[in-house]
């Protein structure tokens, strides 16, 4: 009994370390839902932008500025969706737990994700205005996992295994140009959803 007992101990002193460290009203849910959004967004993508099989190649193309002001939209808007959807189901779950959503841990959390994130879409938007359209997906796979990997030690240690994923879809897809998009629909779509649906039952919704 006094073995099991020190045990629970232990374990409710690591939930409390946990708590002042790390962001944990992340939700599960909130990946499903980027996930699925990702993935409506490659599918239009693909059918309404990526027509022209020279956008998948090194090489220079000139884009029109209808495409551009497309592809822009397109990501903007998805991560608009991606952000608002993460934001409602974190807020759910951060509700349930009687915990506030904005907090020391989730201020390191949001820094130490933006900067990869930012660097990385900056970057992406200068070689999409230089016409190389087709290292667009690989940039952000790999940013977006450097942003993942960079931020995990503030949340769930799933995030950095996810990270790591990402950045390895992002070099396989820089060495297979020619399937960017579909590249990025498996790390934006179909891995959010995996993880998201692994983390909601590992850490509830």
């Amino acid at each position: 009994m006094e073995k099991e007992k020190y045990i629970q101990d232990l374990r409710q002193i690591k939930e409390i370390m946990d708590r002042s460290s790390k962001f944990i009203s992340l939700s599960g849910l909130s990946g499903v839902a980027a996930g699925i959004i990702a993935l409506a967004g490659a599918w239009y993508a693909y059918r309404n932008i990526y027509t022209e099989s020279d956008f998948y190649g090194y090489q220079v193309v000139t884009i029109s500025s209808e495409s551009i002001a497309s592809i822009i939209g397109l990501g903007a808007l998805i991560l608009i969706l991606a952000i608002g959807a993460g934001l409602f189901f974190t807020a759910q779950k951060a509700k349930k737990a009687n915990q506030k959503v904005w907090n020391s841990q989730a201020k390191r959390l949001l820094i130490n994700l933006s900067i990869p994130l930012v660097t990385g879409g900056l970057l992406s938007l200068i070689f999409l205005s230089r016409g190389f359209i087709g290292i667009i997906a690989p940039l952000t796979l790999i940013f977006y996992g450097l942003a993942l990997v960079n931020a995990s030690k503030y949340t769930h240690e799933e995030i950095r295994s996810l990270g790591i994923i990402e950045i390895a879809l992002g070099l396989l897809s820089a060495y297979f140009i020619g399937f960017g998009l579909l590249f990025w629909a498996i790390g934006f779509g179909l891995l959010h959803i995996v993880y998201g649906i692994i983390m909601h039952y590992r850490y509830g919704s």
